[in-house]
């Protein structure tokens, strides 16, 4: 094994040198093969061993707003940030553009598209094209504009709207929470093939390393979480906290498939960055993301397969209708909310079809008040103390025990039920979790905007050729 060790600059957002090059890549990827990620591996290996780069930060890998309803499979985008020589700077350049003319997937889907950025200071709409590219729909003309305003040199194939996520690569600082990704690859010869993954050393350092590595192994449905199970040349990938933890804990499995190599990426997944946008229900666009704040209007209703459907309303009284499928094994808890709870929800936008309205797609709901339910009971007999019965409207009450009678003017009974559901966050299962899904126990784990810099290793294990 050979590792090619990487100088990482000790101040991740430094651009003040100005031969600083942002490289952004989208969309070479389609459900029939290839990953963007394993071209970021490829891109990044051709750096390291023929030139004298610098790479400012770790490659990394943003996914944008899942609901786009042409996403690539995980709707990733990769940035690698560099400083170089211009005369290198070239040279990688024409390494991208014919890299990827001979090896994405456009007879199969798939639309790329590359950028590359060289000023000394990411621009103020880049950034915000970024963040909008999180939880919004993003048009490829909007994008071009973007990049010949600022002079970022784009170059596509297909129908080029890889560029969209490019420039959100490109502009995403991930100057907030994060997290890390080691992802090994295969070689060609194994790709389709079964991957091999040793069941017992996934739950030992799944349970070893919690809560710094997440979504390994989901325990209530005993399946391993690590892998995919497409052609696509990625073996597994394993998710946390920190380069060290994901790297070790990669090479704790002890794969016996020999791979490709392995490259660590830093990441926006199981950050919810997809949901930080307040969504405003009159204005709500379909495939957009976001979360609010509001009340359930409409009492759950479990349809059939299991989804559970209601409605929820703003402080101005504006309805939506909501849903929680059962796939993410929180619908039958969010049949138990009652009309006047008071809750927050993270969701996608589903468009209208001819049989449905817009809808509310919640991926997370937090319990924020519980309303008091209130029964109103047939009064108890004097007698046996026997919940009587109603003879008909204005005719009274009998008890069928004792046969007491009592007029139609005796008060009804005011029952306060109790409720089966508790102030609190439901998330989904993690066999249900998308990638930018924040597990449970990262709440309360987030990262600043200090920490990265604090513990930025000068120098690193996080790119391996096998």
């Amino acid at each position: 094994m050979d590792a090619y060790f990487a100088k990482v600059s000790g101040n991740s957002f430094d651009f003040c040198d100005k031969e600083s090059l942002h490289i952004g890549i989208d969309d070479t990827d389609s459900r029939l093969g290839r990953c963007t990620t394993h071209l970021a591996f490829k891109i990044a290996g051709y750096i390291l061993k023929t030139t004298n780069a610098d790479f400012i930060d770790y490659p990394l890998l943003i996914r944008l707003n899942p609901n786009i309803p042409w996403k690539t499979r995980g709707n990733a985008a990769v940035c690698i940030r560099i400083r170089s020589d211009t005369k290198n700077q070239e040279r990688i350049i024409d390494f991208i553009k014919q890299y990827m003319e001979t090896n994405t997937a456009v007879g199969s889907g798939a639309n790329p598209g590359v950028v590359f950025f060289r000023e000394r200071e990411l621009p103020n709409a880049l950034i915000e094209f970024s963040k909008n590219a999180m939880c919004d729909i993003i048009s490829k003309r909007d994008a071009i504009i973007l990049a010949e305003k600022y002079n970022i040199e784009y170059f596509m194939l297909g129908n080029g709207r890889g560029i969209i996520g490019s420039l959100a690569a490109i502009g995403c600082l991930l100057d907030g929470d994060y997290t890390f990704e080691a992802i090994a690859y295969r070689r060609p010869e194994n790709f389709g093939t079964v991957r091999t993954v040793d069941y017992n050393k996934v739950i030992e350092y799944s349970k070893k390393t919690f809560p710094y590595t997440y979504n390994n192994f989901d325990f209530a449905n005993r399946r391993i979480l690590i892998t995919p199970h497409g052609p696509d040349p990625v073996f597994c990938g394993i998710r946390g906290e920190s380069a060290h933890v994901v790297t070790s804990s990669l090479q704790s499995l002890d794969i016996k498939e020999r791979l490709e190599g392995c490259m660590v990426f830093r990441s926006n997944q199981g950050t919810n960055m997809h949901l930080q946008n307040e969504i405003k229900l009159p204005e709500a666009k379909s495939f957009t993301s976001g979360h609010l704040r509001c009340k359930v209007s409409i009492k759950p209703q479990i349809i059939r397969g299991g989804h559970s459907l209601f409605a929820v309303e703003n402080k101005d009284g504006f309805t939506f209708p909501a849903a929680v499928y059962e796939p993410t094994g929180i619908a039958n808890i969010a049949s138990l909310l009652a009309v006047g709870d008071i809750i927050e929800i993270g969701c996608g936008i589903r468009r209208a079809s001819s049989k449905h309205p817009k809808i509310l797609n919640v991926e997370y709901f937090l319990v924020l008040e519980l309303a008091e339910i209130i029964e109103m009971r047939n009064p108890l007999c004097r007698n046996c103390s026997k919940r009587m019965k109603s003879e008909g409207k204005d005719k009274g009450f009998q008890c069928k025990r004792c046969k007491l009678r009592e007029p139609y003017t005796i008060q009804k009974a005011n029952i306060h039920l109790p409720r089966k559901i508790q102030v609190g966050l439901y998330i989904p299962t993690p066999k249900a979790h998308r990638h930018l899904t924040k597990p449970l126990h990262r709440y309360g784990l987030e990262k600043a905007s200090t920490d990265y810099n604090k513990n930025l290793p000068i120098r690193g294990n996080w790119f391996f050729s096998f």
